[in-house]
């Protein structure tokens, strides 16, 4: 079973300094068709302006992942923790009983794009943390995030991995599925699937499947999710 997702299709928000497009249900753009897969509720696509960015801001009782495509994010949080993601680097904070963050551009001449991605928590009310780390590409699907922070990926409260998918032009690759779903989010290139053909910010979920087949017919960037 697929659940396909593409770019155009999603919600949209623009603030001027901010354009911001929605694969899920999120702020004022709601579709109930569209609230989630799995435990994966947001992938939001933010383009943030020079200088701009989202204020102090609370959160609790989520994973919250950042994964920067292009350009520089700049983090604070009530925790004392500040730094700045480059593409790359994987971040997750763990807002559970409550943290308050913000996120801003860290240039004031370049646009930054990113993705802000949220899963619900397995576990409530455990104490906030954050982890920040430079993954290196060591194969075409490489591991980023995990239960356990195995591979030295970083660790989640909650039983899902995510990983970075990067192809050659006409490389392949199946995908395993080793839950009980999975997500595809394509951020750059153009694949091909037993579903359709993605291109970027389409989104393809897959249900009752061992894995998935994919070609590249430009050269992608995607990040997949393996969820419960």
């Amino acid at each position: 079973m697929f659940y396909l997702r593409r770019a155009q299709q999603r919600g949209q928000a623009q603030f001027g300094w901010l354009h911001s497009q929605h694969t899920f249900s999120f702020g004022h753009y709601y579709d109930e068709q569209h609230m989630g897969f799995s435990v994966l509720r947001v992938i939001n696509d933010d383009v943030v302006q020079p200088g701009y960015g989202f204020e102090p801001h609370r959160h609790r009782d989520m994973e919250i992942i950042s994964y920067v495509i292009d350009g520089e994010l700049e983090h604070r949080d009530s925790q004392g923790n500040q730094s700045v993601i480059p593409p790359g680097d994987i971040q997750r904070m763990s807002a559970s009983s409550g943290i308050q963050h913000s996120e801003f551009n860290a240039s004031l001449t370049e646009t930054v794009n990113f993705l802000q991605i949220w899963v619900e928590p397995e576990k409530l009310g455990v104490m906030p943390s954050y982890a920040q780390k430079t993954v290196e590409q060591q194969e075409p699907l490489t591991a980023l995030v995990t239960p356990d922070g195995a591979k030295d990926s970083i660790s989640i409260n909650q039983n899902m991995s995510l990983s970075r998918l990067v192809l050659e032009k006409g490389q392949s690759l199946e995908l395993p599925v080793t839950r009980e779903r999975a997500y595809l989010h394509l951020i750059k290139g153009e694949l091909t699937s037993p579903a359709e053909t993605l291109y970027p910010g389409d989104g393809l979920g897959i249900e009752q499947r061992r894995a998935l087949a994919v070609s590249a017919t430009k050269q992608v960037e995607a990040l997949w999710f393996d969820l419960p």
